[in-house]
């Protein structure tokens, strides 16, 4: 395995490829946001890789980067599409979103994970891919950025949860804020803790399936 992601799995392929990502499947507030990301290979900002290996400022700056040299789209699916359709469901629509979003439509789509969202394309599946493609490390990236900066807004509305350092995570701080200040509507109601401060019982399980 390499040390790094490289270009190998792109390379394999002609046209665009687009790499696909998500950020946000398992907190317990706010929305799950995906971004696809078609780089340039003569115009690659160095040092990309899995988001959560990167510092904030480190992700920050890639990030910065990435809107300068690459064709990015970005797709959110709501916490009421998480509470109505699942998380795994609502990932894979944030997904087909991103890639509706590109400037470009893509020749082929490269997704982290083993699930495919419906693309109008060719789309591969690749496990840990944000460890072995760039392309999907960046979008890992952008999707990361982007969902933090929102938390960021919505803990402005509700600085009590402490969102803008958890970012929704089901940290002691926002667990406690729940028990003392109860429930948001940015939380997300089908995901165990939260129904429980709610219904004083457990969530069906399908809701809740990653």
């Amino acid at each position: 395995m390499a040390d790094a992601p490289n270009f190998d799995i792109e390379e394999g392929f002609d046209g665009l490829v687009a790499g696909i990502d998500e950020a946000g499947r398992g907190p317990l507030a706010g929305p799950v946001v995906a971004a696809a990301v078609i780089l340039n290979p003569n115009c690659t900002p160095a040092g990309l890789k899995d988001s959560k290996k990167l510092t904030e400022k480190r992700r920050s700056d890639l990030a910065a980067a990435l809107w300068k040299t690459a064709r990015i789209g970005v797709g959110v699916a709501s916490v009421t599409e998480i509470d109505q359709l699942n998380i795994l469901r609502a990932s894979l629509i944030a997904m087909s979103r991103a890639t509706a979003n590109l400037p470009v439509p893509p020749s082929v789509c490269i997704v982290d994970g083993n699930i495919k969202p419906r693309l109008a394309c060719p789309t591969y599946t690749v496990v840990k891919g944000d460890t072995l493609s760039l392309s999907i490390a960046a979008a890992s990236i952008i999707a990361k950025v982007t969902r933090d900066r929102m938390m960021k807004e919505l803990a402005a509305e509700f600085p009590q949860y402490a969102w803008e350092r958890n970012k929704g995570y089901g940290a002691r701080a926002h667990t406690d804020a729940l028990d003392a200040f109860g429930v948001t509507p940015h939380h997300r109601r089908s995901f165990s803790p939260v129904y429980k401060r709610l219904n004083n019982t457990a969530p069906d399980p399908l809701l809740t399936s990653s």
